[in-house]
């Protein structure tokens, strides 16, 4: 089991969930929690998150790169952002659910068909 939960494979896409976690935050967030700010103190704040997104996303993707192809690691990094996505914008910033999530959902389980198709 240990080998599994290490293997390349599992760590590059754990490490790209979290990362998405911060990018999701640092793009999205400031519409909730900075309305009343400028918009450089906006930037400024969602730069410094950004930045541990990205000490997160470069190491996952040079690690997923040993395992997985660069169309494969993109269509991975949709789904986790469209999977991190949706529940961010129904919890944190209070938006309604909509069908139209569940038929997005069906169109990347068919871009990861592709992707990973032989």
């Amino acid at each position: 089991m240990w080998k599994i939960i290490t293997s390349p494979y599992v760590v590059s896409v754990l490490m790209l969930i979290l990362s998405n976690f911060f990018m999701t935050y640092a793009w999205y967030g400031h519409l909730k929690n900075m309305s009343n700010k400028a918009w450089y103190v906006a930037a400024i704040v969602s730069w410094l998150i950004a930045f541990f997104e990205y000490m997160i996303q470069v190491p996952a993707n040079r690690l997923g790169f040993t395992v997985y192809t660069l169309p494969q690691l993109k269509i991975i990094q949709e789904v986790i952002s469209l999977s991190v996505f949706i529940p961010f914008a129904m919890i944190v910033m209070n938006q309604p659910f909509k069908t139209n999530y569940i038929w997005a959902c069906l169109c990347l389980v068919g871009a990861v068909y592709f992707m990973f198709k032989n």
